[in-house]
């Protein structure tokens, strides 16, 4: 049978003349990024939440303020199509959205919603006809009831082949009253919501728990054959399908085998208590049948908390993942839970151990679709095979997706980012649409915000010819008018090489060009976009812009500094010159430049969050590292009061520092509203002040640090080792002209220890990040692997120093400019496991020619061994000798 059953194959691969993997050349071959296309759709939405996408690709968005809108993919126009009346405090809102499975029969959609003027939370169906979702067509099928104003909703709804629809809901439980660590107040004068035991442990209660239903016609819904209790068991719930969940926001449903996929925002504490237990960890679970996830009483992979006496504060045993029991007053469920379940992925702020690729940070794990080519319709942009069975995971915070696979035991195989190099602002939900694109929702910067950079996106693959893709840039952005500005299309690339490309530059309306990098001059005052759209020979286009403001030109700063422009060497003095020109201002006033140097202190690396932005306060980068911004902007009120709000509120109480540094140590709430604030006990007291400093300056900026002479010496701190980096930085904001906004210019040195760990370099190639005994370093996995530092300044340096492990590998690490293989600096001799004489790690020392202007510089290893991942040359740090 097996030889007839070959020849019939044979046979049709003989008259078809094409394999499988001829028609999809990516069947088992991981493509490159390069194949991707991010295609925007729709852009500044307002808090959007859930997307569905329909068979004609028109995607329904639902934003948590009530609106629902509807993205026609035939002109491109997006339309609001219906408007639920919510309460929109707090995470409650507009939340989930799914269309029925038999939608193009019977128009259903289903909405999670928090109705105004109530205590519960609803799922509901309603009717979607001639675009418009009909109100008066609503079909309760469930009430949740909430302790309202509080937290972790949920609301995240999917329906599986079989008809049953997936519905996740959150714990209803405050964190910050148990600092930070599991909810489990008992005591009888506490509000409930302290108590997770209530909900998540409460196998008779639906918060904490993901719950399956099969709605029905006449809009009720029926219990399907297992789920975690069955109908009538005393003390239970039977629409549970797992519970023992916090916060599971985002959940997804493989439609060819049932699992279920979800993301599981984990508490904040930063540190393990012994207390307590464990510090936070997100996860990322799968349920392949029922089961209890541990919350409250486990989190991460099964790490127990303790049981803790509120009054008394005291710890009185830890709980047991194999026999868990809710003794809790406020449980009106069974007391003996099932045994818990174990994560897939669990990672905390801090890099994790098992999971180091997943990076550090804040955390907000959710779950995507899952992915199999013959589900959608052959079209052009279709995922490929490669993808066929993952899974994708995703966070809000740390904007990043990777795929997930799993082994035929549905256990984890493989964990790889998706598009690494490509800027995802929040991701909030992805759908893969019938033409087997992937659509996804993006919140954009700011937490309860209407923010620019919110947006709906198709990413479109390419198995053959692509889209070019596009980049733009210019000498000027800005000048008086009449202005000459010369652009450039230099990084724009084509990964066809033999594709022809056309080039269209749009000036505004004041002309256009197809050179490839053109000069154009602006004659009259305004504000113009420019977009440059790149079409190739077969039709395929992306477009890029940017802005040109013409009627004010930027002042121009300059900071002369005798000292180097990329570390600091100890104690040292530096003189320094700060001066400032403008076309428009005939009278720089100094008192309006402002000129600072800052240390920041250890712990906190330099984050900028763009190629051309600098940062203009220490205070605010501390701010932007602790992730302070996910609740807080600086205009925009969120989660909390913009810091604009907290600046003018306090900028005459002269106790107001002490009181926002004990405010964000310690938290509290009562201030602008109900909402907690967590406590920030784990950043140094030094980093809070220079939060405050630069809150209170944004309404009084008399109120900030004087300002340095702009002419005079600086002596540099003496702790040549120290972690942290200090901030030079002299900037000037023009008064504006010809009805233009005031422009701002800024020169700025950052200068770090000489002593430099390699993981922190600007690029790599075939260098991998690696830790081990409490180090971090690098390894190089390929002959003439390199990594590269941007724009060091290398004057008065003569030698660098290398603390190595060479392995099995004999090697020599080299030091060149501007490229891998540019003027070469200088290099070690052949290095080999001798250099360590006996010690875990080598240090080795070399002369380098000196250069007086700056570079980027390479270090690139050139070795003649089996360099591979598995035999390994290794670099801890170096060290920048004058």
């Amino acid at each position: 049978m097996r030889k007839l059953v070959f020849a019939s194959c044979i046979a049709a691969l003989w008259l078809t003349g094409c394999t499988k993997e001829e028609s999809d050349p990516f069947a088992t071959i991981k493509p490159d990024e390069s194949r991707f296309t991010k295609v925007t759709l729709v852009e500044k939405l307002n808090e959007p939440m859930e997307i569905e996408v329909f068979a004609n690709k028109d995607v329904m968005i639902i934003e948590r303020a009530g609106k629902i809108k509807l993205y026609q993919n035939a002109t491109g126009e997006t339309i609001q199509v219906g408007f639920i009346d919510v309460y929109p405090e707090r995470e409650d809102g507009l939340m989930g959205l799914a269309k029925d499975p038999d939608f193009e029969n019977n128009h259903w959609i289903y909405l999670y919603y928090a109705p105004k003027n109530t205590s519960v939370n609803r799922l509901a169906r309603f009717d979607f006809k001639d675009n418009s979702v009909d109100l008066s067509s609503e079909k309760v099928l469930l009430d949740v009831p909430v302790y309202r104003d509080c937290c972790h909703s949920g609301g995240s709804i999917e329906f599986d082949a079989n008809g049953n629809l997936f519905l996740s809901l959150g714990d209803d439980s405050t964190p910050f009253e148990s600092s930070n660590y599991n909810p489990i107040d008992e005591r009888d004068f506490r509000p409930e919501n302290v108590d997770a035991q209530r909900s998540s442990g409460n196998a008779n209660d639906l918060r904490g728990a993901i719950i399956r239903i099969h709605p029905e016609a006449d809009g009720t819904y029926t219990i399907p054959e297992g789920n975690l209790f069955s109908v009538g068991t005393e003390g239970t719930r039977p629409e549970i399908y797992v519970m023992g969940n916090r916060n599971p926001f985002r959940i997804a449903i493989d439609q060819h085998n049932g699992n279920l996929f979800w993301g599981e925002v984990g508490p904040d504490a930063a540190v393990n208590d012994s207390l307590r237990g464990p510090k936070g960890h997100d996860e990322f679970n799968l349920a392949t049948k029922p089961g209890f996830y541990g919350w409250p009483y486990f989190v991460g992979d099964n790490k127990a908390y303790w049981k803790f006496d509120f009054a008394k504060e005291e710890s009185l045993f830890q709980f047991d993942p194999t026999a868990p029991v809710n003794s809790s007053p406020n449980n009106t469920g069974i007391q003996n839970l099932p045994p818990t379940q174990k994560p897939l992925i669990w990672y905390p702020y801090d890099e994790s151990e098992e999971f180091p690729m997943l990076g550090t940070g804040g955390r907000n794990a959710m779950a995507g679709p899952v992915f199999y080519r013959d589900d959608y319709e052959d079209s052009e942009v279709r995922f490929p095979g490669y993808y066929n069975g993952k899974v994708l995971f995703y966070d809000w915070m740390r904007n990043w997706i990777f795929m997930v696979s799993l082994t035929e035991n549905n256990e984890l195989d493989t964990l790889e980012q998706f598009m690494p190099s490509t800027v995802f602002d929040k991701p909030m939900d992805m759908q893969y649409g019938p033409d087997g694109a992937l659509y996804v929702l993006e919140y954009g910067t700011f937490w309860r915000s209407q923010n620019d950079n919110s947006g709906l996106y198709r990413i479109e693959f390419a198995a053959g010819n692509r889209k070019p893709n596009v980049k733009v840039s210019s000498d000027k952005k800005s000048g008086s008018a009449p202005l000459t500005v010369d652009f450039s299309s230099e990084g724009t690339v084509d990964f066809d090489p033999e594709d022809v490309l056309k080039y269209e530059w749009q000036f505004g309306k004041a002309g256009t060009s197809t050179d490839k990098n053109p000069s154009f001059t602006f004659e009259e005052v305004g504000v113009y976009e420019v977009s440059l759209t790149v079409t190739d020979q077969d039709g395929a286009s992306a477009t890029q812009r940017l802005e040109v403001q013409v009627g004010n030109e930027a002042p121009e700063v300059e900071l002369a500094w005798s000292g180097n422009r990329s570390f600091y060497f100890g104690k040292e003095e530096v003189s320094y010159a700060v001066s400032v020109s403008d076309k428009e201002d005939s009278n720089i006033r100094e008192e309006a430049i402002d000129f600072t140097i800052d240390f920041v202190p250890g712990g906190y690396d330099l984050i900028q969050t763009g190629p051309e932005e600098e940062i203009i306060s220490v205070g605010e980068t501390l701010i932007n590292q602790a992730g302070c911004k996910g609740c807080h902007g600086i205009a925009e009120k969120s989660v909390g009061p913009s810091y604009e709000q907290v600046s003018e509120k306090y900028k005459d109480d002269s106790d107001a520092k002490d009181y926002l540094i004990n405010k964000i140590q310690n938290g509290g709430a009562g201030v602008w509203g109900d909402t907690q604030m967590p406590g920030h006990t784990h950043i140094d007291v030094s980093k809070i002040e220079e939060m405050v400093d630069f809150i209170l300056a944004i309404s009084n900026p008399e109120s900030s640090k004087s300002n340095l002479p702009l002419n005079g010496t600086f002596t540099l701190g003496e702790e040549e080792m120290a972690e942290g980096y200090y901030v030079v930085q002299a900037s000037y904001t023009d008064q504006g002209a010809n009805g233009l906004a005031p422009l701002q210019a800024t020169e700025q040195l950052i200068l770090r220890s000489p002593l430099v760990s390699p993981v922190f370099a600007d690029a790599f190639d075939h260098v991998a990040k690696a830790n081990d005994d409490g180090k971090n370093y690098v390894r190089f996995t390929e002959k003439a692997a390199w990594f590269k530092m941007n724009q060091l300044d290398l004057k008065g340096i003569g030698k660098i120093e290398f603390e190595l492990d060479p392995g099995s590998i004999k090697a020599k690490i080299q030091v060149r400019l501007d490229s891998p293989e540019g003027k070469l600096l200088g290099e070690t001799a052949l290095v080999d496991n001798s250099i360590k004489a006996g010690k875990t790690w080598g240090i080795i020392s070399i002369p380098i020619e000196q250069t007086e202007s700056t570079h980027d510089v390479y270090f690139v290893i050139q070795t003649e061994d089996g360099i591979s991942i598995w035999n390994t040359f290794n670099m801890n740090s170096l060290r920048f000798i004058r």
